[in-house]
C-alpha cells in the first residue's frame, strides 16, 4: 500500500471546537485566546476573546502547532514527572520558538488519528488545558 486515506479536521469542525472552547471560557470568566490549526500546524481558526492579552495571541497559536505537530499535549518534557529543564528550554530554542513546552495544548484526535491541534493561552496553565479540553469534547459529540 503506497497511499492511505486520514481524515482531515475542516473549518466547520475547528469552529465547532473555538465556540465551544469560547463557550467554557465565558463560563469561567476567563478573557483568553483560541487557536485552533490542522495536522501540520497550519491556522484554521482563532479567537480572541475581549480583553485578552495582546502576548497571549502568539502563545496560542504555538501550542496549538506544538500539539498538533508533536502529536502530544504540550507540557514539561519528557514528561510532567520527570522534567528535563535542559530539554524543555532546548525545544524551544531547536524549533525557532514553534515549539513550546508550556500546557495548554492539546492534539485533536479523530478515529485515533491525529486531525489537528488546539491552544488556549491567557488563563493558568490548567485553566488553559480545561478549556481546550471543553473545545475537543464538543468535536466529540454527535
Amino acid at each position: 500500500m503506497l497511499t492511505r486515506n486520514a481524515p482531515k479536521l475542516t473549518y466547520e469542525g475547528a469552529l465547532v471546537v473555538m465556540n465551544a472552547a469560547a463557550a467554557k471560557a465565558a463560563e469561567m470568566k476567563l478573557p483568553i485566546c483560541i487557536a485552533i490549526v490542522d495536522d501540520g500546524g497550519h491556522l484554521l481558526a482563532f479567537a480572541r476573546i475581549n480583553d485578552a492579552k495582546p502576548s497571549s495571541v502568539r502563545v496560542s497559536i504555538t501550542k496549538a502547532v506544538s500539539a498538533a505537530t508533536r502529536r502530544a499535549a504540550t507540557g514539561p518534557l519528557p514528561n510532567p514527572e520527570n522534567v528535563s529543564v535542559l530539554l524543555s528550554l532546548g525545544m524551544p530554542l531547536a524549533s525557532d520558538g514553534n515549539l513550546t513546552c508550556v500546557r495548554g495544548g492539546l492534539p485533536i484526535m479523530w478515529d485515533g488519528v491525529v486531525v489537528g491541534g488546539v491552544g488556549i493561552s491567557a488563563g493558568t496553565q490548567e485553566q488553559d488545558e480545561e478549556v481546550a479540553r471543553a473545545g475537543i469534547a464538543a468535536l466529540q459529540q454527535p
